[in-house]
C-alpha cells in the first residue's frame, strides 16, 4: 500500500505537470479534449505512482509524447519498465516523439483514434481498476 505522503506527492507532481506542459504535450492537448471519435481524454493523470501525459479511461489508452530527454541516459529502461508495469495493469500505452507531434499533428491525433478504436471499451461493471491502483497503492 503506498503512503498517503507519496500519493499526494504524485497528485501535486501531476498538477505541475498540467501547469508546465512542453509545446508538443499542449498542441496535442488541443486536440485531444476535442474529444477525436468521441474519445474523451484526460491530461496528466496520476496512474499509480506513474503521471502519464494522456489517458482515456473507456478504453484504457495511455498517449506518451516522448522528447529528447526520454532517449538520453537511464530513461529509455524507466520507459520500458513504465510501459511494463501498466501493460499488467491492462493499460495500452502509444508513444509518439515530441518531432512527429510538432511536425504532424493530424496525423498523430489519427493514430491516436485508431489505436483507441482497436480497443474494446471498458465496461466498469465489467471490472473496473482496482481502488488500490487508482488511489496510487499499487
Amino acid at each position: 500500500m503506498t503512503p498517503r505522503r507519496e500519493k499526494n506527492e504524485t497528485v501535486l507532481r501531476a498538477r505541475a505537470l498540467r501547469r508546465d506542459m512542453t509545446l508538443p504535450e499542449g498542441l496535442l492537448w488541443q486536440e485531444l479534449r476535442r474529444r477525436p471519435g468521441g474519445f474523451k481524454f484526460r491530461r496528466q493523470p496520476p496512474i499509480g505512482r506513474c503521471v502519464v501525459d494522456f489517458y482515456c479511461p473507456a478504453v484504457r489508452l495511455v498517449v506518451e509524447v516522448d522528447g529528447i530527454g526520454h532517449e538520453m541516459g537511464s530513461n529509455p529502461e524507466r520507459d520500458a519498465r513504465r510501459d511494463l508495469w501498466m501493460s499488467g495493469q491492462g493499460l495500452r500505452v502509444i508513444r509518439f516523439s515530441a518531432v512527429d507531434v510538432l511536425r504532424d499533428l493530424n496525423s498523430v491525433v489519427i493514430a491516436i483514434e485508431e489505436a483507441a478504436r482497436e480497443l474494446p471499451l471498458h465496461h466498469a461493471l465489467h471490472g473496473s481498476l482496482p481502488h488500490d491502483f487508482v488511489a496510487g497503492r499499487n
